[in-house]
């Protein structure tokens, strides 16, 4: 079983940037992985995924701004923010994509 613990997470002014982590407790290098968010009351959406070969996809509202990268050797993936928005406040979550293995989530507020 792997647990995923994201930190990274906090308050930022429009315009700004925050480094996201997801440290998994086992090697996570034949996985892909994803990075979602969800807004009180809204539905999960997903914000960027990494397969196992390191082919990067996208939701439109992150394309240009966010960058999702991994390291294997730390069982770790990121989430870059810049260029951050009000409307991107959520909290963020990391999963073994396809899988039922969440983190607990980390909050990311942005200001106006």
């Amino acid at each position: 079983q792997v647990q995923l613990v994201e930190s990274g997470g906090g308050l930022v002014q429009s315009g700004g940037s925050l480094r996201l982590s997801c440290a998994a407790s086992g090697s996570v290098r034949i996985y892909a992985m994803g990075w979602y968010r969800q807004v009180a009351g809204k539905q999960r959406e997903l914000v960027a995924i990494i397969s196992s070969g390191g082919t990067t996809t996208y939701a439109g509202s992150a394309k240009g701004r966010f960058t999702i990268s991994r390291d294997n050797a730390k069982n770790t993936v990121y989430l870059q923010l810049n260029s951050l928005k009000p409307e991107d406040t959520a909290v963020y979550y990391c999963t073994l994509y396809g899988t039922n293995y969440w983190g607990q989530g980390t909050q990311v507020t942005v200001s106006s």
